[in-house]
């Protein structure tokens, strides 16, 4: 069963997530920290360029099936205009500013 958004635990991945659905690019951006990193499947990647490609060029898109880790862990949907649906895991560390300095992904 997909979690709301709206009902996500972490602020942070709550608005993560929102951007995300939402193709709001500025408001994605402002989530992050500065100098934040990322990896998919295990492999460190160039944040703003994997954002460009897997989300906003390609309609990115997450229905969140469930969290853990108070929230920062999350098994959700992601579908996108490249590789269409997937089932994957995504982690994030969030600063004590409330900003995400690191998220993982890959398939879950």
């Amino acid at each position: 069963m997909t979690i709301q958004t709206a009902k996500l635990s972490d602020p942070a991945v709550r608005a993560f997530v929102t951007a995300v659905n939402a193709h709001d690019r500025e408001g994605f951006m402002q989530l992050l920290a500065p100098g934040a990193t990322m990896s998919d499947d295990g492999s460190d990647r160039d944040l703003a360029e994997w954002i460009e490609d897997e989300i906003f060029a390609t309609h990115g898109h997450m229905e969140v099936d469930n969290e853990s880790s108070g929230g920062r862990a999350l098994v959700a949907r992601y579908s996108n205009d490249t590789w269409g649906e997937m089932r994957t895991r995504w982690s994030f560390v969030v600063a004590d500013d409330g900003r995400i300095t690191r998220f993982e992904t890959g398939q879950a």
